[in-house]
Protein backbone atom coordinates (compact mmCIF):
# COMPACT_ATOMS: atom_id res chain seq x y z
CA UNK A 1 0.00 0.00 0.00
CA UNK A 2 1.13 3.77 -0.55
CA UNK A 3 1.22 5.59 2.77
CA UNK A 4 -0.37 8.86 1.82
CA UNK A 5 1.50 11.91 1.75
CA UNK A 6 2.12 13.95 4.64
CA UNK A 7 2.99 17.97 4.86
CA UNK A 8 5.74 17.04 7.67
CA UNK A 9 8.36 18.85 5.63
CA UNK A 10 6.53 21.95 5.05
CA UNK A 11 5.22 22.50 8.29
CA UNK A 12 6.64 25.88 9.02
CA UNK A 13 5.40 27.49 5.67
CA UNK A 14 1.79 25.80 6.75
CA UNK A 15 2.05 27.51 10.35
CA UNK A 16 3.05 30.56 8.79
CA UNK A 17 -0.08 30.42 6.20
CA UNK A 18 -2.17 30.05 9.07
CA UNK A 19 -0.93 32.65 10.72
CA UNK A 20 -1.45 34.86 7.61
CA UNK A 21 -4.81 33.30 7.30
CA UNK A 22 -5.49 34.20 10.91
CA UNK A 23 -4.49 37.58 10.90
CA UNK A 24 -6.61 38.39 7.93
CA UNK A 25 -9.77 36.95 9.43
CA UNK A 26 -9.02 38.89 12.48
CA UNK A 27 -8.34 42.12 10.47
CA UNK A 28 -11.83 41.93 8.21
CA UNK A 29 -13.64 41.61 11.95
CA UNK A 30 -12.55 44.37 12.92
CA UNK A 31 -13.33 46.37 9.87
CA UNK A 32 -16.80 45.05 10.33
CA UNK A 33 -17.69 45.68 14.11
CA UNK A 34 -15.52 48.69 14.18
CA UNK A 35 -17.67 50.60 11.15
CA UNK A 36 -21.02 48.61 12.02
CA UNK A 37 -20.92 50.41 15.35
CA UNK A 38 -19.78 53.75 13.82
CA UNK A 39 -22.61 53.84 11.02
CA UNK A 40 -25.16 52.55 13.52
CA UNK A 41 -24.26 55.24 15.65
CA UNK A 42 -24.44 57.76 13.37
CA UNK A 43 -27.82 56.33 12.14
CA UNK A 44 -29.29 56.57 15.26
CA UNK A 45 -28.83 60.32 15.06
CA UNK A 46 -29.58 60.83 11.29
CA UNK A 47 -31.16 58.94 8.50
CA UNK A 48 -28.94 61.69 5.74
CA UNK A 49 -27.25 59.21 3.05
CA UNK A 50 -24.64 61.47 2.80
CA UNK A 51 -23.95 61.87 6.81
CA UNK A 52 -23.58 57.94 6.91
CA UNK A 53 -21.85 57.62 3.75
CA UNK A 54 -19.06 60.52 5.03
CA UNK A 55 -18.78 58.65 8.76
CA UNK A 56 -18.14 55.22 7.06
CA UNK A 57 -15.75 56.07 4.49
CA UNK A 58 -13.79 58.12 7.89
CA UNK A 59 -13.74 55.05 9.40
CA UNK A 60 -12.94 52.76 7.15
CA UNK A 61 -10.04 54.54 6.12
CA UNK A 62 -9.10 55.74 9.31
CA UNK A 63 -9.46 51.96 10.46
CA UNK A 64 -7.47 50.81 7.87
CA UNK A 65 -4.47 52.95 7.62
CA UNK A 66 -4.37 52.69 11.16
CA UNK A 67 -4.09 48.30 10.93
CA UNK A 68 -1.69 49.04 8.24
CA UNK A 69 0.91 51.27 10.45
CA UNK A 70 0.94 49.52 13.43
CA UNK A 71 1.17 46.53 11.91
CA UNK A 72 4.17 47.93 9.63
CA UNK A 73 5.36 48.89 12.96
CA UNK A 74 5.24 46.11 14.83
CA UNK A 75 6.19 43.67 12.53
CA UNK A 76 9.35 45.95 11.29
CA UNK A 77 10.59 45.81 14.82
CA UNK A 78 9.90 42.06 14.74
CA UNK A 79 12.87 41.96 11.63
CA UNK A 80 15.00 44.19 13.18
CA UNK A 81 15.05 41.91 16.70
CA UNK A 82 15.52 39.08 14.55
CA UNK A 83 18.18 40.73 12.12
CA UNK A 84 20.12 41.45 15.43
CA UNK A 85 20.32 38.28 16.95
CA UNK A 86 21.41 36.84 13.88
CA UNK A 87 24.29 39.49 13.93
CA UNK A 88 25.07 38.73 17.23
CA UNK A 89 25.33 34.87 16.09
CA UNK A 90 27.60 35.48 13.31
CA UNK A 91 29.69 37.44 15.48
CA UNK A 92 29.73 34.42 18.49
CA UNK A 93 30.41 32.02 15.62
CA UNK A 94 33.48 34.13 14.21
CA UNK A 95 34.55 34.64 18.16
CA UNK A 96 34.37 31.36 19.58
CA UNK A 97 33.44 28.48 17.20
CA UNK A 98 34.05 25.91 19.91
CA UNK A 99 31.91 27.35 22.44
CA UNK A 100 29.36 27.77 19.99
CA UNK A 101 29.34 24.16 18.78
CA UNK A 102 29.34 23.26 22.15
CA UNK A 103 26.14 24.91 22.97
CA UNK A 104 24.29 23.34 20.08
CA UNK A 105 25.13 20.05 21.11
CA UNK A 106 23.35 20.92 24.58
CA UNK A 107 20.54 22.10 22.65
CA UNK A 108 20.17 19.08 20.55
CA UNK A 109 20.54 16.69 23.95
CA UNK A 110 18.32 18.93 25.51
CA UNK A 111 15.43 17.90 22.81
CA UNK A 112 15.89 14.39 23.26
CA UNK A 113 19.17 13.11 21.33
CA UNK A 114 21.50 11.24 23.10
CA UNK A 115 24.56 13.38 23.65
CA UNK A 116 26.85 11.33 21.05
CA UNK A 117 24.16 11.95 18.69
CA UNK A 118 23.86 15.26 19.42
CA UNK A 119 27.29 16.07 18.85
CA UNK A 120 27.36 14.05 15.47
CA UNK A 121 24.48 16.36 14.73
CA UNK A 122 25.80 19.61 15.92
CA UNK A 123 28.93 18.56 13.71
CA UNK A 124 26.78 17.89 10.92
CA UNK A 125 25.04 20.93 10.96
CA UNK A 126 27.71 23.72 11.50
CA UNK A 127 29.86 21.95 8.53
CA UNK A 128 26.64 22.38 6.24
CA UNK A 129 25.83 26.15 7.09
CA UNK A 130 26.13 26.50 11.30
CA UNK A 131 24.73 30.16 11.42
CA UNK A 132 21.44 28.77 10.29
CA UNK A 133 21.83 25.95 12.25
CA UNK A 134 22.07 28.23 15.63
CA UNK A 135 19.32 30.48 14.04
CA UNK A 136 16.92 27.82 13.82
CA UNK A 137 17.85 25.65 17.04
CA UNK A 138 19.28 28.05 19.40
CA UNK A 139 17.15 31.32 18.00
CA UNK A 140 13.93 29.69 16.50
CA UNK A 141 14.01 32.05 13.47
CA UNK A 142 14.42 31.28 9.70
CA UNK A 143 17.20 33.27 8.09
CA UNK A 144 15.33 32.76 4.83
CA UNK A 145 11.85 33.77 5.54
CA UNK A 146 12.23 36.76 7.72
CA UNK A 147 8.96 38.65 8.25
CA UNK A 148 7.79 41.41 5.87
CA UNK A 149 6.31 44.26 7.08
CA UNK A 150 5.38 45.28 4.50
CA UNK A 151 3.52 42.31 3.21
CA UNK A 152 1.86 42.52 7.10
CA UNK A 153 0.85 46.25 6.67
CA UNK A 154 -0.91 45.43 3.51
CA UNK A 155 -2.49 42.28 4.61
CA UNK A 156 -3.76 44.12 7.45
CA UNK A 157 -5.06 46.95 5.32
CA UNK A 158 -7.08 44.72 2.55
CA UNK A 159 -8.30 42.54 5.15
CA UNK A 160 -10.01 45.36 7.37
CA UNK A 161 -10.99 47.27 4.22
CA UNK A 162 -13.03 44.23 3.08
CA UNK A 163 -14.82 43.97 6.43
CA UNK A 164 -15.79 47.48 6.67
CA UNK A 165 -17.03 47.58 3.21
CA UNK A 166 -20.08 45.44 4.55
CA UNK A 167 -21.29 47.71 7.00
CA UNK A 168 -20.88 50.88 4.78
CA UNK A 169 -22.56 49.38 1.54
CA UNK A 170 -25.49 47.61 3.69
CA UNK A 171 -26.31 51.26 6.00
CA UNK A 172 -25.92 53.50 2.75
CA UNK A 173 -27.52 51.02 -0.20
CA UNK A 174 -31.29 50.05 1.24
CA UNK A 175 -34.03 52.60 1.69
CA UNK A 176 -34.34 54.56 5.20
CA UNK A 177 -36.89 52.20 6.65
CA UNK A 178 -34.65 49.15 6.29
CA UNK A 179 -31.13 50.41 6.77
CA UNK A 180 -30.55 49.70 10.22
CA UNK A 181 -31.90 45.76 10.39
CA UNK A 182 -30.40 45.04 6.90
CA UNK A 183 -27.36 46.50 8.31
CA UNK A 184 -27.16 44.24 11.72
CA UNK A 185 -28.45 41.21 10.39
CA UNK A 186 -25.63 41.61 7.32
CA UNK A 187 -23.29 42.25 10.03
CA UNK A 188 -24.32 39.58 12.40
CA UNK A 189 -23.98 37.09 9.62
CA UNK A 190 -20.51 38.14 8.84
CA UNK A 191 -19.80 37.72 12.08
CA UNK A 192 -20.91 34.07 12.43
CA UNK A 193 -18.95 33.43 9.39
CA UNK A 194 -15.62 35.08 11.01
CA UNK A 195 -15.60 33.18 14.13
CA UNK A 196 -16.17 30.26 12.21
CA UNK A 197 -13.17 30.77 10.37
CA UNK A 198 -10.57 31.90 13.17
CA UNK A 199 -11.70 29.17 14.95
CA UNK A 200 -11.35 26.51 12.67
CA UNK A 201 -8.04 27.78 11.74
CA UNK A 202 -6.89 27.64 15.26
CA UNK A 203 -8.47 24.35 15.46
CA UNK A 204 -10.76 25.19 18.03
CA UNK A 205 -14.43 24.13 18.68
CA UNK A 206 -16.09 27.25 16.71
CA UNK A 207 -19.35 27.46 19.24
CA UNK A 208 -18.18 29.50 21.61
CA UNK A 209 -15.80 31.84 19.14
CA UNK A 210 -19.11 32.58 17.18
CA UNK A 211 -20.99 33.19 20.01
CA UNK A 212 -18.43 35.58 21.19
CA UNK A 213 -18.28 37.41 18.11
CA UNK A 214 -21.73 38.07 17.79
CA UNK A 215 -22.40 39.07 20.92
CA UNK A 216 -19.97 41.63 20.96
CA UNK A 217 -20.98 43.04 17.36
CA UNK A 218 -24.35 43.26 18.49
CA UNK A 219 -23.56 44.61 21.84
CA UNK A 220 -21.28 47.64 19.94
CA UNK A 221 -23.50 48.21 17.36
CA UNK A 222 -26.93 48.31 20.44
CA UNK A 223 -24.15 50.89 22.26
CA UNK A 224 -23.42 52.86 19.39
CA UNK A 225 -26.99 53.54 18.18
CA UNK A 226 -28.05 53.50 21.29
CA UNK A 227 -25.82 56.94 22.02
CA UNK A 228 -26.47 58.31 18.40
CA UNK A 229 -30.55 57.95 18.84
CA UNK A 230 -29.89 60.17 22.14
CA UNK A 231 -27.72 62.62 20.85
CA UNK A 232 -30.11 63.12 17.61
CA UNK A 233 -33.14 63.31 19.81
CA UNK A 234 -31.30 66.28 21.90
CA UNK A 235 -30.76 68.08 18.34
CA UNK A 236 -26.92 67.35 18.98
Amino acid sequence: MTEPAHDETHGGALGERLNWLRAAVLGANDGIVSTAGLVVGVAGATGERSALLTAGLAGLLAGSMSMAVGEYVSVSTQRDSEKAALALEKRELSERPEAELAELVELLHGRGLSRDIAREAAEQLTARDALRAHARVELGIDPDALTNPWHAAWASFLAFTAGALLPLLAIVLPPVSARVPVTVASVLAALVLTGWSGARLGAAAPGRAVLRNVAGGALAMAVTYGVGSLLGAAGV
